[in-house]
């Protein structure tokens, strides 16, 4: 029996708003240029991303930004984490996480500390969990146009905590990030 072997991570943990997105891969054929998302320019995470999705089963996952300042984003990141491993359409045999937490499922769970540079189906997770979530925030963006999400999708660059200052958090803010409410 071949053993299915998932990776995943997650994108947006330390984001200032929107969700906590994950993603679940499992790779059907080896696909080069795999690395972390941040490491790779925009272009290249698209391209991959393309090749990703045609060849393996993937899913993904997510924790809405109520239930990150109800329960912590580290939960929030787990739980986004286990939806994506539940939402994949063939279940795994083992899931590799990138980092140190793991989430409670009935299935073999190994983390692995920097897996997104290191594991190709956590890099593929990471870069189509990257681009999943950018494209949301690109739309939070045409309806939150005073925040300027299209540019720094979310994360707490100088401009965003200025726009928070200036307009006031809105609903995709998470209420229990320090400047934010």
């Amino acid at each position: 029996m071949t053993e299915l072997i998932a990776g995943v991570d997650e994108v947006g943990r330390g984001s200032l708003a929107g969700p906590v997105i994950a993603a679940a891969v499992i790779l059907k054929n080896k696909i080069e240029g795999l690395d972390d998302s941040k490491k790779l320019s925009k272009t290249k995470r698209e391209q991959l991303n393309q090749k990703i999705i045609e060849n393996s089963f993937f899913a993904y996952g997510s924790a809405s930004v109520e239930e990150i300042d109800d329960i912590n984003i580290l939960q929030a990141s787990l739980l986004a984490m286990k939806r994506a491993i539940l939402n994949l359409p063939i279940r795994p045999n083992k899931v590799l996480v990138d980092g140190t937490h793991k989430p409670e499922i009935d299935i073999l769970v190994e983390t692995i500390i920097g897996g997104d540079s290191l594991i190709a189906e956590i890099s593929a997770a990471s870069i189509i969990a990257k681009v999943y979530r950018d494209d949301l925030m690109m739309k939070q963006d045409i309806i939150y146009p005073n925040y300027g999400f299209g540019q720094h999708k979310g994360y707490g660059t100088k401009a965003h905590i200025k726009n928070i200052r200036t307009h006031g958090s809105c609903l995709i803010h998470r209420k229990s990030f320090k400047g934010t409410s």
